[in-house]
């Protein structure tokens, strides 16, 4: 018999955004004790309009309806305007209220919430200043733990990033969270990572001096419906050129390495590390690498063998740069991935409207 419940069908009138088995893998692949723990709970999310945050509000909206969880969700959004526009059944359900604002002042939140997750800072342009995007997660960071103190919150979650260990060395293909790398120092554009480092260390403070259930999830990269097409996502970028019928480019040498995590089975790994975690790092991806340019003709070849233009040539004996985590930590709680890299491609293609030939 399974471990995991089956999944009720669904109340009318609620219409996912996602496909009906994604919000069954999600709900069904969470272990019930999970669930258990979420039941009443009143959460604060910040980030919880962007990809991952959309993604979480699907799996814990559905499961609050199947499983009567009876949830009470803040979610703070820079425009809950155009959140409503873009996922109305999401931002009008009645376990959300949507708070206009952003990270750097949550000093008028008040009131009581069990949870804190704590998404925001979203991966940036590289010609973004490098010193906003640090003080913005840095301060975010600061403001969300204070907030999680102020409320009376017995459990945190930060989102932070692979960045946060700097480029993976010659030899190593998949980075464990004990590793001690570290992004460079010198270079201005490494803000991001240095912000995330910073913003663990002040979680994992706020965990000792205050007892605070603290967690913290170290985001690979990432696929499934809501994927962005038009920024720094190679896979939605890909997916976007067989959308418009155009060659699919690369502007580098495609050697780097990369894996990706369908978003429902992140869900899963969130919910439960949220719950179950013992207070350290877990790297949150998929463990299975692929080059840049190996991708390209994944996609190219599941959505219609588009051309591959790849600008640069690799350098002659230069190892590839791989950014693939090693995910021990997750499997030793269960967590592994359910759904494959093809059916990403193919689900975040289809969820923009376009129709597989071989489906």
């Amino acid at each position: 018999m399974s471990d995991f419940p089956s999944t009720p069908a669904a109340p009318a009138p609620y219409r996912p955004g996602v496909g009906a088995d994604d919000l069954q893998l999600m709900l069904a692949r969470t272990a019930p004790q999970v669930w258990d723990a979420l039941r009443g709970q009143r959460l604060f999310v910040t980030g919880g309009t962007g990809f991952i945050g959309t993604w979480l509000l699907e799996g814990l909206l559905w499961a609050d309806q199947a499983l009567d969880l009876r949830l009470a969700i803040t979610v703070l959004s820079r425009n809950p305007a155009a959140f409503e526009a873009r996922t109305p059944h999401l931002a009008r359900h009645p376990a959300v209220t949507l708070e206009t604002g952003n990270t750097r002042d949550l000093s008028r939140f008040g009131g009581s919430f069990d949870t804190v997750l704590h998404m925001a800072t979203d991966v940036v342009h590289p010609a973004a200043d490098p010193v906003e995007v640090f003080d913005d997660i840095v301060d975010g960071t600061k403001q969300a733990l204070a907030l999680a103190q102020r409320c009376g919150a017995r459990r945190f979650m930060l989102t932070s990033s692979g960045a946060v260990y700097g480029p993976q060395p010659p030899g190593m293909t998949h980075v464990p969270e004990d590793y001690k790398g570290a992004p460079d120092l010198t270079a201005t554009g490494s803000a991001y990572g240095q912000g995330k480092r910073v913003a663990e260390w002040l979680t994992h403070c706020q965990r000792e001096r205050h007892g605070l259930q603290t967690q913290i999830t170290r985001i690979y990269a990432l696929g499934g419906p809501y994927l962005p097409l038009d920024a720094q996502f190679a896979m939605g970028n890909f997916v976007n050129d067989c959308l418009h019928k155009r060659p699919i480019t690369i502007s580098g040498d495609g050697t780097p390495h990369r894996s990706y995590l369908y978003a429902a089975d992140l869900v899963v790994w969130l919910l439960t590390i949220l719950v179950r975690g013992d207070g350290h790092a877990y790297n949150v991806g998929s463990s299975e690498a692929i080059s840049i340019a190996d991708l390209a003709r994944r996609v190219a070849r599941r959505l219609g063998g588009n051309d591959i233009r790849i600008l640069q040539a690799p350098v002659p004996g230069r190892a590839p740069a791989y950014y693939v985590p090693d995910t021990s930590r997750a499997a030793a709680l269960g967590l592994a991935p359910t759904r494959s890299l093809d059916e990403s491609i193919a689900r975040t293609a289809a969820w923009y409207g376009f129709t597989l030939e071989n489906s």
